[in-house]
């Protein structure tokens, strides 16, 4: 398990190099799960030991919302003076990512590709 632990990591570093490098504005980690993606498709599986991993993290993802509500707390004054922005682009990301999801859904449907969810306990 220690060895898909790394490789997590290392494919969240790959993502930060690439963001670092080429100064795009997609966030590291999620070229990192980009990378990773890549990586189980070319193998076309998902290893035993890399689900448990990932199922640990999985487990302790809230703590990683600690620090951005310490944020949000010590910048209040902020939010006072910005809300009207601050909640059009929360509604705004909201229904798009809604749309994005439904459109997305749809094409698996309509292709039949098979979702890996089924058998699995």
């Amino acid at each position: 398990m220690l060895g898909y632990c790394t490789l997590i990591l290392l494919c969240q570093l790959a993502g930060e190099c690439i963001t670092y490098t080429t100064k795009i504005p997609v966030p590291g980690p999620v070229i990192g799960m980009v990378i990773l993606l890549g990586i189980l498709m070319r193998r076309n599986r998902m290893p035993v030991n890399l689900e448990k991993v990932a199922g640990i993290l999985h487990r302790y993802l809230p703590l990683l919302f600690v620090p951005a509500g310490v944020g949000i707390i010590a910048n209040v004054n902020l939010l006072k003076r910005f809300w009207v922005p601050i909640a059009g682009a929360i509604f705004l990301g909201t229904i798009v990512t809604i749309a994005v999801t439904g459109i997305v859904m749809r094409s698996f449907h309509r292709s039949k590709i098979p979702l890996e969810t089924e058998g699995r306990q």
